[in-house]
């Protein structure tokens, strides 16, 4: 989120006494006061202040949106599907399956959040489920979605998630069938030190899990022939389907998985800490290497260990440019580079942003324009850092004005995990920012000119999108 989050104003009631929106009661602050103690001790394990003006309140912004998204620790799946049985006959002396008695029943594309046990990452998921009704009854349509949120809200593996979301449906409606299907998105953060050397760097971990229960226990059955039918009407390429439960998905777990020194141990606890907090089992095998995992990826982010590389071009003009051919100063084009990559961590609630970074300027003709990795150096600096888009914006901005000159235009593309995690659930939302310097900020054809030269949806990366 930018500045403008709920940390950075107040609601004003008549007789002129401000309330904080971020004030809980009593009850709340108990449950909050752990893991925003844990949360102190893991920005300053990054060499943070945490009375900065963008942290004050971030242990409480990133306790209140985690206990949301793991909510799920806390309800009944059972309960919600008992509130919504419905009488509903079906054919009576015809032949086939209607209504209530033997017609497949189905839900698509539900947008679901989760977090991966293994790292504590992300994941956006796209669900599928059905049902086969029997006994002359059926369940309200949103408690599939119901079902299927309270099961992702918690820490999972797809093909747990998948597992539990049939279990639950199948013992809650007792109907002869139940079959899901989950497309499932894992962020793939880059490593700081490595991601300038890898161009060919994926952002995302993608797969498709299923399971079925009763008339869908048989994969070749013809009533799951019907449901994959149904979602490759909508588009969706089902070979892509797979059922192991012992897949290792996450990338924290590959081989090639960023090394870093053994952290802190008052970190691991902290991190330790938090699970429990939320409801789960730090001693739980599948997260027993999870504090671990989660902090080599949030050590991306001290505020020390970075250096920015500019080969050599740190903070001269464009006299240091490369010269080709004659230069003609009072002569000057619009030169652009597109579709930089850019990943960032929002210092509000302690979650991965990611998108493009788009950057234009002026150059006299005659000289060479800047390199890409030159800017793309820029761009991982202030990157991998606490960030708000605003800001990077800026930053990015004023940086490469100090290489180029001032006539520079920058516009960033992002999307933000903060925005789907909590209870705002803006699933496919992006932010676009923009700074201008010099010429950009009063000649309204050349900001034009280079925001058609901008591709349309390259923010991309999600399938939620």
């Amino acid at each position: 989120m930018g500045a403008l989050d709920e940390g950075h104003f107040h609601v004003e009631f008549e007789n002129g006494v401000k309330v904080d929106c971020l004030d809980l009661g009593i009850e709340e602050q108990l449950e909050t006061l752990p893991i925003e103690t844990a949360v102190k001790v893991l920005l300053q394990g990054l060499g943070e202040n945490i009375n900065r003006e963008g942290l004050k309140k971030t242990p409480l912004r990133v306790a209140k949106a985690l206990l949301y998204a793991t909510k799920g620790y806390k309800e009944n799946a059972k309960e919600i599907i008992h509130s919504a049985l419905f009488p509903e006959a079906g054919l009576d002396n015809a032949v086939g399956h209607a209504g209530g008695l033997g017609g497949l029943v189905m839900v698509r594309d539900l947008d679901l959040f989760s977090y991966c046990e293994s790292c504590l990452l992300p994941i956006q998921v796209k669900c599928h489920v059905g049902y086969v009704p029997t006994g002359q009854r059926v369940v309200g349509l949103s408690k599939l979605s119901r079902v299927a949120d309270v099961y992702a809200k918690r820490l999972q593996h797809p093909q747990r998630l998948a597992n539990e979301i049939c279990s639950a449906l199948q013992h809650g409606i007792k109907s002869a069938g139940v079959a899901v299907v989950l497309h499932c998105l894992h962020i793939n953060f880059p490593n700081s030190e490595s991601f300038l050397l890898d161009s060919n760097h994926q952002g995302w971990v993608k797969t498709m899990v299923h399971s079925g229960s009763g008339v869908f226990d048989d994969e070749n059955a013809d009533i799951w022939s019907d449901f994959l039918s149904l979602l490759r009407l909508r588009g969706i390429d089902v070979s892509q389907i797979k059922h192991s439960s012992k897949q290792c998905w996450c990338p924290s777990q590959s081989p090639s998985c960023s090394k870093f020194s053994s952290p802190k141990q008052g970190m691991v606890s902290a991190v330790a800490s938090i699970l429990t907090s939320i409801g789960e089992d730090p001693l739980r095998k599948e997260l027993v290497g999870t504090p671990s995992r989660f902090l080599k990826w949030l050590m991306n982010f001290q505020t020390t260990n970075l250096g920015m590389k500019l080969n050599g071009f740190a903070c001269v003009g464009t006299d240091s440019l490369k010269i080709n051919g004659d230069v003609r100063q009072n002569k000057e084009r619009m030169c652009s580079e597109l579709n930089l990559s850019l990943w960032s961590q929002c210092e509000h609630h302690l979650l991965p942003f990611y998108g493009v970074v788009h950057i234009g300027y002026f150059l006299a003709e005659g000289f060479n324009p800047i390199e890409k990795s030159i800017l793309l150096s820029i761009v991982n600096f202030y990157g991998f850092k606490l960030q708000v888009q605003e800001r990077l914006t800026r930053q990015i901005a004023e940086t490469v004005t100090s290489l180029l000159g001032e006539d520079v235009m920058v516009v960033v593309e992002a999307n933000h995990t903060c925005m789907i995690s909590r209870g705002i659930e803006k699933f496919g939302s992006s932010t676009a920012t923009i700074a201008v310097l010099g010429r950009f900020a009063t000649d309204s054809v050349a900001r034009a000119q280079f925001l058609q030269s901008i591709p349309s949806s390259s923010s991309g990366g999600s399938l939620l999108s």
